[in-house]
């Protein structure tokens, strides 16, 4: 067996080992069929189609030959360190963790602080464009899931609202 492209080679197996990951756990829904579909049908077939898509990629890695064998670089630490702590920033600030006294924050601030870290990331990040770009991620998130979807929960820090 003879890779001739690294990243194509493993992003493929990735979707297949995480398309059989939600195959596999779809199984303990009810699954229902074509005609009546019931909660695990969805997820069954996205991961159907996932590990489909994934073994495409992985036999196209293997046939097509790419130039200097497309290989995978050195992690980029940093955007990953940035990336995974501004969605557990979010999270915590989203609903708070009683276990430590944290209240909730609310969307608001957790989207504020979810997009200024994540925007840390990049090299050069500019406080300006962050902040546009949270304010109308914020207010687009307000308008989508607040007014529009009528989705229950809290928008801004339990302090403020009581």
């Amino acid at each position: 067996m003879n890779i001739k492209s690294q990243k194509d080679f493993y992003s493929g197996l990735m979707f297949m080992g995480v398309g059989i990951a939600f195959a596999w756990g779809s199984t303990t829904y009810n699954v229902g069929s074509s005609d009546r579909l019931e909660p695990g049908y969805f997820p069954l077939m996205l991961g159907i189609l996932m590990a489909l898509v994934g073994a495409v990629i992985t036999f196209k890695a293997l046939v097509i030959e790419t130039i200097d064998g497309n290989k995978i670089g050195k992690w980029a630490w940093r955007p990953l360190f940035y990336i995974i702590a501004a969605n557990v920033v979010f999270g915590l600030l989203l609903a708070g963790l009683p276990s430590i006294n944290l209240p909730a924050f609310g969307m608001i601030v957790a989207i504020y602080a979810l997009t200024f870290i994540a925007s840390m990331a990049q090299a050069d990040w500019k406080f300006k464009t962050t902040l546009i770009l949270a304010t109308v991620l914020a207010v687009g998130s307000y308008l989508v899931f607040v007014l529009a979807l009528k989705l229950q929960f809290p928008v801004w820090p339990d302090f403020i609202t009581g």
